[in-house]
Formats: structure tokens, sequence, C-alpha cells
């Protein structure tokens, strides 16, 4: 009898998670993707909910091979899914969590994708129910991206189609030693590595399910974790990235996603201690990471607060979140015959706070709409630059006295 090679090994990492679980797996089990075509490496990970039960029944019951491991509690997802990558044979990989489910036609799809492409990651649609999710990279379907190109990098969970050979070439594995954000930096490493990324923005492949219970894993764990996890997603994007505009684009977001919530709304609850003890955390990171590439990238309103932290103006920060947080709208101010804008926040031109105004300078997208507002579009560049070589080499006039 041959044995052919499964197109996708779907990899589960499970833990307490009944209910859940069941739609999950109903989910996997109604793939229009040959069930011929599909490993299942299902592994609990010291349930104690009836997870390894529910598992070992799917496992009996489905047409798809389906591999069940049971093991002590490893203390996160990355244990889990790394045991899984070890026992995949498929030519593609994709982590399903167990308290997700999949459009029926997920697997189906974003396979076929990847192999009319040769794309070595695809991202299918994601949607939230009864939580959010990501939107700004689902405008359209792209046969073929990359993560300078696109907006990508605002989605780095798991749920992702991976090339095997991909991972095995570069041996690619979960950072255990992370208790969050493990999965942004494995994305992340992809994304870089891939010899091409797919999106399929035109149909719902994965649904990501807020749990009731409250025991999502991104929900735990203190505010130290989420420290760790943007300074390794620093770390590799250094590491992996020239200096420069694309290492630039990259690191906008390890700092609007990761750090800046630190210091968002949760900051004005925080006790002094842990407003210090944050403080001392950030500092390293803006030493190594913070400049001015990377701020042109942000909002003001973002920016103002990283310059905020880099130079440890905690009292002052607190006041601009009572300003966002009260609804306030700063001042628009229109310079330059209207094409630069300054948003005034609080501090705005205080020359006691020594802030400088291009912390404050909107960029063109924040700009638009405002009335008076005029972009430097290119034709107006070029019509500005003609008339400037225009007057170059006119031939001066000479004045004639009578």
């Amino acid at each position: 009898m041959t044995v052919t090679q499964p197109d996708v090994s779907v990899i589960i990492g499970a833990y307490e998670a009944m209910p859940y679980l069941v739609e999950c797996l109903a989910s996997l089990e109604a793939q229009t993707l040959d069930p011929a075509r599909i490993e299942v490496i299902a592994v609990d990970d010291g349930s104690t909910d009836g997870t390894g039960d529910c598992l070992e029944e799917f496992a009996a019951r489905v047409p798809m091979p389906v591999t069940v491991i049971r093991q002590e509690n490893s203390g996160g997802p990355s244990g889990p899914r790394n045991v899984g990558l070890g026992k995949a044979t498929g030519r593609y990989v994709f982590f399903l969590d167990a308290d997700d489910r999949l459009g029926a036609e997920a697997l189906e799809r974003m396979v076929a994708m990847a192999d009319r492409n040769g794309t070595d990651v695809v991202l299918g649609r994601i949607e939230g129910v009864n939580r959010g999710a990501p939107k700004s990279m689902w405008h359209r379907t792209l046969e073929r991206t990359d993560v300078f190109s696109s907006n990508i990098k605002f989605t780095l969970s798991a749920q992702k189609l991976f090339r095997r050979e991909l991972l095995t070439r570069h041996g690619m594995r979960f950072d255990e030693s992370l208790f969050t954000g493990e999965d942004a930096l494995f994305t992340m490493e992809a994304y870089l590595r891939a010899d091409g990324v797919s999106v399929l923005a035109d149909y719902t492949c994965y649904y990501l399910v807020g749990r009731e219970d409250g025991k999502q894993v991104t929900k735990s764990g203190g505010y130290t974790l989420r420290f760790d996890s943007a300074r390794s997603l620093m770390n590799l994007i250094t590491e992996m990235v020239p200096a420069g505009p694309r290492r630039d684009t990259l690191m906008v977001r390890p700092f609007a996603v990761t750090l800046l919530p630190q210091f968002g709304p949760k900051f004005l609850k925080d006790s002094d201690q842990v407003r210090r003890h944050k403080m001392e955390l950030a500092a390293p990171l803006l030493a190594a990471h913070w400049h001015e590439g990377v701020a042109r990238q942000l909002k003001v309103e973002e920016r103002l607060r990283v310059h905020l932290v880099a130079t440890r103006q905690t009292e002052r920060l607190v006041e601009v979140l009572k300003f966002t947080k009260a609804k306030k709208q700063p001042a628009a101010l229109l310079e330059k015959k209207g094409r630069r804008l300054y948003l005034a926040y609080p501090y705005f031109r205080d020359s006691a706070a020594g802030i400088p105004d291009s912390v404050y300078l909107a960029s063109p997208r924040e700009a638009r709409g405002v009335p008076g507002y005029r972009e430097d579009d290119k034709d107006s560049v070029l019509r500005r630059a003609a008339r400037r070589l225009g007057r170059a080499t006119r031939p001066e006039r000479t004045r004639v006295r009578v």
C-alpha cells in the first residue's frame, strides 16, 4: 500500500479547552479538503477537564489520520506546538487553537493558494467571535506579497499556513521561554524568511473565539511578560533586517501593539511603583530601538506617549492620557501655507516640557480632511521644481535707464 504525504498537518495544542474544543474539532471534521490529505496532531497539555478524552474520541471517529499525545502541563502554548511540529509530515502545517474554529473551506483554499503561487506562508481571513480580530490586512486578496509592502506585520498570531520545508530548513520552533508573544516571534521570522506570502481576504478561514471563562492565554500573565515579548521581537527584527526604512517599518509593530498599551489607559490605574517599574523596563528598549525613522510612522498621540516614556516624564504622560481618555480633540495648527499640520496635544510648544515640534507633526494620512491642509503631492513638488528651474535658466533682464 502506497502512503502519500498529507497536504497539511493541523497541529492543535489543547489545555483545559472544554467545551470550546467540541466546535473546534467539528470545524476540522467539516473541511472540504479530502480527509486523506489532512493529518491531525493533537497535544493535550495536561488538561483535567476531559480535553484528552474528547481528542481520543475524535481520533477514533473521523476518517482523517489523528495522533493524540498526552503530556504533563508545559506552562504555555509553545511546548505543545513544538511537539506537534516534531511529529508533522505534511507539506504544510497549520496551527489551530483549541478554542477557535475553521471556516469549512479554509484548508482547501489556503493549500490551493500556496500551491498556485509557490508561497511559503498563507494568511486566511480572520474574524473575531466575542473578541477583537486584526482587520487592516484583509482589504483585498494578495496572491503574492511580503511583510514590507503589506499590513501583515499586524497579524502575528500562529494561525497561518506555513510550508513545513521552510520551518525545517531553518530549524524554526516556538520559543518556550516566552509565555506571551511567542507566536509573534515565530510568525515574523517566517515572514522574513519566506519566499513570498499570500493573503486570502475574500473568505473567512479562521474564527477567533473569545472565551467566557477568561482563560484566553493572551489575557493571562503580568505586564513584565509584555516587555519580554517586545524585547524579543525587536531583537529579532534588528538581527534579520539591516538598519534603514525597512527595519523601521517593521519596528512599528512591537512599539504600537506590544509596548504602547503598557503606557495607555491602564497606566492611569497603575500604582506609582508599577509605573516606575514599567519606565525602567522600557528604558533599554527605547535606547536601543527608538529613533526618528520609527517615530515618523506612528500617529502623533502614539509618538508623544513614547517620547514621554523615553524622556521619563511620567507626570506629563499621565496628563496626556487623561486628555485622551476624556476624548478631547487637539487643536489643529496649520503652518507653511497649509502644508504643515501640528496637532496640539498637551505640552505643545511648552518651554518647560521641551518637547520638539516634530513630535506633534501630523503625517499626511492624519492631516487629510483637515480644512486648509495642502498635501505635498508628487505633482505639486514637480511643478515647484519646474518653476525653480525656469527661474534659474531665464535670461536676466537688463534694466535700461532713461
